[in-house]
């Protein structure tokens, strides 16, 4: 054989790193020649394997089945290639919106080729141009699952600049969810956390996304909530004001003692800083009757305007009841 392959290149007068050269310039010759027409675009049926993932109330978020989706496009050789070739590998996951997925019948939904289109760079990748779907309706199987909707509990840390705070209780948004999962671990289940929601040094308003903590093995409508922080800033107003009894009988007389306290309110900027001046403190007579002790609550009459909260001193005073 070798004496044959050295007659050949004789006869042709070629030498061996002639013969080479020739073969890797052939070979690169072939390369550019085939990069070439896989960069070219082509029209082309593409069929792609696709499991669909939605958030359907009362069903699984994946589907039990496969369905192949089928679309004339516009695409290079290579990807016209690359699709035959995951055609027979593993399924593509496309998460559909709860919205496109309408129900047929118990488990089955479907998709209408006119919700796909928006999709078809999930489905097919990117770099395809899509003429039509040649697929009308594609159908999926989600099997029906237990579920129960539970509040959401924010976890939180958050500081303030100097005389700013908190206006009202950190809000979320949606307040609840659903927790889909089987009954038994459900049961164990009566809210779930966010994660960690870290601000410091906070003089405005501020509102943000929060992902859920993960609950192991359930499922959770939705992954992450919106949260908002309304931040005020105020004004502290002191004074001692004389305590002064309300809803005593006529033919009773309710002492306290002692017969003033403090007050610290603190009131939305900007303040008068007489907001104190007209207002009083009380203790109920009703208050009285249901005391095992013989305190009673020292709470500041009506509500003055921009008032965010107040504290008293002290909280409760001693209460003596004589006839008249």
């Amino acid at each position: 054989m070798r004496r044959l392959y050295d007659r050949l290149l004789d006869s042709l007068n070629i030498s061996g790193r002639e013969l080479a050269v020739f073969l890797l310039a052939l070979l690169l010759a072939f390369s550019i020649w085939l990069i070439h027409n896989l960069s070219l675009k082509y029209n082309d049926y593409l069929t792609s394997t696709v499991i669909a993932q939605c958030n359907l109330e009362g069903h699984t978020a994946v589907s039990i089945n496969e369905s192949d989706i089928i679309a004339r496009c516009r695409a290079t050789g290579y990807k016209v290639i690359m699709s035959d070739i995951k055609a027979h590998r593993k399924p593509v996951t496309v998460a559909f919106d709860a919205s496109v997925m309408r129900h047929k019948d118990d488990d089955l939904f479907y998709v209408l080729s006119s919700d796909l289109t928006e999709y078809a760079h999930l489905i097919y990748g990117d770099g395809v141009t899509l003429d039509y779907f040649v697929s009308d309706t594609v159908f999926f199987r989600f099997p029906e699952v237990d579920h129960k909707k539970v509040p959401v509990h924010p976890v939180y840390s958050v500081s303030y600049m100097p005389q700013h705070m908190s206006d009202g209780q950190l809000e979320v948004i949606p307040d609840s969810v659903t927790v889909y999962g089987e009954a038994f671990r459900l049961e164990n289940v009566d809210k779930v956390f966010t994660e960690m929601i870290r601000h410091t040094s906070l003089s405005s308003d501020v509102q943000g996304l929060v992902k859920l903590e993960k609950v192991r093995n359930l499922r959770l409508s939705v992954d992450e909530v919106h949260y908002i922080i309304d931040v005020t800033r105020y004004v502290e107003e002191s004074r001692t004001l004389p305590v002064r009894v309300i809803n005593v009988p006529a033919d009773k007389r309710l002492q306290v003692f002692p017969s003033s306290a403090s007050v610290l309110a603190k009131f939305a900027f900007p303040s008068s800083g007489s907001e104190l001046e007209n207002m009083e403190l009380v203790v109920d007579y009703d208050d009285y009757l249901t005391s095992i002790s013989g305190k009673c609550p020292v709470k500041l009459a009506g509500t003055p305007a921009g008032l965010i909260s107040y504290e008293v001193d002290p909280v409760a005073v001693n209460c003596l009841l004589e006839d008249r």
